[in-house]
């Protein structure tokens, strides 16, 4: 089992990547989890894989297991779910020194450390991610949320877990547009901080979608790697995490405009060829480094066009995105494959000219 470490001001902790969950109770034990009332917060098609397992093993640490199952999908992230969560801990009893149980994907680890961060004030809860793009990116870092009036993560509280626990062999029940899905922010990772780590993925795609097992535990422990180091130096946002978010300007506005209709890495790897297009609009990226970005999110089946909307229904949504400070948008931008920078000197026109390059005939 490999152990990557998180330092932030709030609360250091360790992320475990492993093959299996033999070691999950020796988890739970070293950071004195144990002997509280836990509760695993699943949605109904995680449930039918990996929740009777996670229920055995907690049971042995814990006899107060209970489980709140939300309906999939990312229509349910939302103040409701929440509510009904709230219900369920005052039902069980969860006190200041209960366990919330994140078990799922992007959508329940948000969700659930969105209800962990907010009732009682705050208690503790862990990440269990059984989706590649959770297990790369999302259950990392203390970013809790749900959207709202279809906002995404509009609210929301940084709130960083206990442990990260990564079972890489949940992948295997993934489709595999989830799969894919997931690599797109694995690729985001390459673009902005490790242009080695890009090229590997696109490298060695082939493996790497047949569920290579060690090519999937490099690229999760380098991606788990990418972000920890991001998140330690800023945990709240004030400086270099934003860069994480590149592609995500416009992706999270293609997301809510229609009505999460895509998947989020869908939604990311469109967001990214407008952020690739604006990077060469503003003298950085050459047209070849602009087509090896397209061909490796090609190999992974992820969408590189557009066909509904318009650029300016795209760019007035822009202005609905939580980055946006004082009406000035913020872009992530690549220098180059593997270094990026943050832009607040876009204008109207060039960012309509990046969105109108997402569109099949541009």
């Amino acid at each position: 089992m490999e152990k990557i470490r998180v330092e932030t001001n709030s609360k250091p902790y360790n992320i475990w990547i492993d093959n299996s969950f033999d070691l999950l109770l020796d988890t739970f034990k070293a950071c004195n989890c144990h002997q509280s009332k836990l509760c695993i917060v699943t949605d109904d098609n995680v449930e039918k894989y990996h929740l009777k397992s996670i229920q055995s093993y907690l049971s042995q640490i814990s006899d107060q297991v209970s489980t709140f199952v939300f309906p999939y999908g990312e229509e349910n992230k939302n103040l409701q779910t929440v509510y009904r969560l709230y219900e369920h801990f005052i039902e069980h009893h969860l006190d200041r020194d209960s366990i919330v149980v994140a078990l799922g994907g992007g959508v329940t680890g948000d969700l659930a450390g969105f209800a962990a961060a907010s009732y009682m004030r705050g208690i503790r809860y862990v990440q269990i991610p059984t989706s590649l793009l959770a297990q790369v990116d999302s259950s990392i870092g203390g970013k809790t949320g749900v959207d709202f009036m279809k906002h995404k993560n509009c609210v929301g509280a940084f709130w960083q877990p206990e442990f990260v626990f990564i079972n890489t062999q949940t992948l295997g029940t993934l489709p595999e547009r989830e799969l894919n899905a997931g690599m797109a922010e694995v690729i985001k990772h390459g673009l902005i901080h490790d242009a080695d780590y890009f090229y590997f993925v696109m490298q060695n795609h082939e493996a790497i979608k047949n569920l290579d097992s060690k090519l999937l535990e490099q690229l999760i422990r380098r991606s788990c790697e990418i972000k920890g180091d991001v998140v330690s130096k800023d945990e709240k946002e004030n400086g270099l995490r934003a860069t994480l978010n590149f592609g995500h300007t416009i992706g999270h506005a293609i997301e809510r405009l229609l009505d999460f209709k895509l998947l989020h890495g869908e939604c990311v790897s469109i967001g990214m060829v407008a952020a690739a297009y604006l990077s060469s609009h503003m003298g950085y990226l050459k047209e070849k480094d602009i087509e090896e970005i397209k061909t490796c999110l090609g190999y992974y089946h992820l969408p590189l066009t557009l066909k509904e909307l318009s650029p300016e229904v795209i760019y007035d949504e822009l202005f609905y995105d939580k980055k946006t400070k004082n009406n000035v948008l913020k872009f992530i931008v690549l220098k180059a494959i593997g270094s990026c920078e943050i832009t607040t000197t876009s204008t109207k026109s060039d960012i309509l000219h990046c969105i109108e390059t997402i569109y099949p005939n541009n």
